[in-house]
């Protein structure tokens, strides 16, 4: 029986890993898995929709959605989520000691567009009082020079916005004291080498704890998304891709659970899932699908809006295609 050709980017995760090596395969699907770095995946289907489908930013997907012709349409997998308090960076002699102080401050982020300084900015606004116009942002390369905005954007004049210098970068600029704080995915290699560079939350993970408590929010960093050409001509193809996500995770879950033997390399690691699933008041702590999802994607949607990056604050239903958003029953 044939099957339909298709490639996937994604990166080298636990809960993706049996369909990079083929023990799960896709109904009717014959899948090419590419295990790519997030930042080489998203430029490539981005700038130049390389592959049949693709893990992707959820910023850079929900701004794709406001072309006149959206060329990408996501299933609601997500492969990738973070608590980001452990992601704002701070240069020791910018008079920063807690969060309001970043109110006026020079604040790089790699693109203003990404999906963690998205986050980053909007619980500073809804938790501490930091207004999203207060800071002026940077944008540029973090570790090399010249990057720049995978997707044009056009922001309100309120939301201050400007490159780096192209001989520079952000993790330089931080260290220098060039900027007062980066909002970011990756910790700057001057994190670390430099007394200068220090985290704004020493204690994150007390922090974010605490977060999740208050707000019952897991951020969702990236989609599954499906260049749309590709999606009307197979239509099926959502529900196929949906359920082998799915499956893929299962089986990570049990082999977290699996107490025989260590199946990972985290001597207290069932210490940890039985503490996460205390926490998260949940055995499925990484939940998929739009329900379990929809007041993260709303909170979401709504600082994507607040931060000028939409042009109307969309629902969590529109983000994803109609297919992936209902199963059968026996």
């Amino acid at each position: 029986m044939s099957r339909l050709p298709l490639t996937l980017a994604c990166w080298n995760y636990d809960r993706t890993r049996a369909l990079a090596d083929g023990s799960i395969v896709p109904d009717g699907i014959d899948l090419n898995y590419l295990s790519l770095p997030v930042e080489e995946t998203f430029f490539r289907m981005l700038r130049h929709r390389e592959f049949d489908a693709a893990e992707l930013s959820l910023s850079s997907y929900t701004v794709s959605l406001f072309r006149e012709n959206p060329p990408f349409i996501a299933i609601p997998v997500f492969p990738s989520r973070y608590f980001r308090h452990s992601c704002i960076y701070i240069h020791s002699d910018a008079g920063i000691r807690e969060p309001k102080d970043l109110a006026g401050k020079r604040v790089g982020n790699p693109e203003y567009q990404m999906t963690a300084p998205v986050w980053i900015r909007g619980i500073l606004s809804d938790e501490y009082g930091v207004p999203v116009t207060s800071p002026i942002y940077f944008s540029g390369g973090e570790e090399q020079p010249g990057r720049s905005e995978k997707i044009p954007l056009s922001l309100p004049p309120e939301i201050r916005t400007q490159s780096i210098p192209e001989d520079k970068t952000l993790s330089q600029m931080i260290e220098s004291g060039e900027i007062d704080a980066l909002y970011t995915a990756r910790a700057p290699s001057s994190f670390g080498r430099s007394d200068k560079v220090r985290r704004l939350f020493p204690d994150y993970a007390s922090v974010e704890r605490a977060y999740f408590a208050k707000t019952k929010i897991f951020p969702i960093m990236h989609v599954i998304a499906l260049r749309r050409d590709v999606y009307r001509a197979s239509p099926w193809i959502v529900q196929s891709l949906y359920k082998a996500f799915l499956e893929a995770q299962r089986r990570v879950y049990d082999d977290l659970r699996d107490t025989a033997a260590l199946k990972f390399m985290l001597p207290w690691l069932h210490s940890h899932v039985e503490e996460t699933e205390r926490i998260m008041g949940t055995r499925d702590f990484w939940p998929y699908g739009l329900e379990p999802n929809r007041h993260v994607l709303a909170t979401f949607l709504r600082y994507h809006f607040e931060q000028g990056l939409s042009n109307r604050q969309l629902k969590p239903e529109e983000l994803f295609a109609p297919e992936s958003l209902e199963s059968f029953k026996i």
